[in-house]
C-alpha cells in the first residue's frame, strides 16, 4: 500500500519549464516502479514517462521524449518529472502511479494513483 501527491502543476506559458513532484508515503518506496501520466477531458489516460525502481531505468512516451525528463529519490520518497519546451498538447491532468512488477508503461499495469494535477500550458 503506498499513498501519492502530486504537486507543482500550474499554469506556464509555451517554451516553459514546469516541475512536478510526488510525494509517496510508506516505507516500501523503493519496491515500486513508478510513472507519470496524463489525461484531457475525452480522451484515454496516456503514458508519459517511467522509471524503474532502483531508478537506473526511464522510459519516456516518444512525445516527450527529449523534452521531459523523470527522477526519483528513494531516500524522500519522492518522483519528479522535469517538463521542458513545454508545448500547448502537453496541456492534461497529470498523474503520479506506482506498480509492485517492474518498469511498465500501461495504465493497467498500475496499482496506485495519485489524485492528479492540472498542467495549463499557453500558446
Amino acid at each position: 500500500q503506498v499513498q501519492l501527491v502530486e504537486s507543482g502543476g500550474g499554469l506556464v506559458q509555451a517554451g516553459g519549464s514546469l516541475r512536478l513532484s510526488c510525494a509517496a508515503s510508506g516505507r516500501t518506496f523503493s519496491s515500486y516502479a513508478m510513472g507519470w501520466f496524463r489525461q484531457t477531458p475525452g480522451k484515454e489516460r496516456e503514458f508519459v514517462a517511467a522509471i524503474s525502481r532502483s531508478g537506473g531505468r526511464s522510459y519516456y512516451a516518444d512525445s516527450v521524449k527529449g523534452r521531459f525528463t523523470i527522477s526519483r529519490d528513494n531516500a524522500k520518497n519522492t518522483v519528479i518529472l522535469q517538463m521542458n519546451s513545454l508545448k500547448p498538447e502537453d496541456t492534461a491532468i497529470y498523474y503520479c502511479a506506482a506498480t509492485i512488477r517492474d518498469l511498465r508503461h500501461g495504465v493497467n499495469e498500475y496499482d496506485y494513483w495519485g489524485q492528479g494535477t492540472q498542467v495549463t500550458v499557453s500558446s
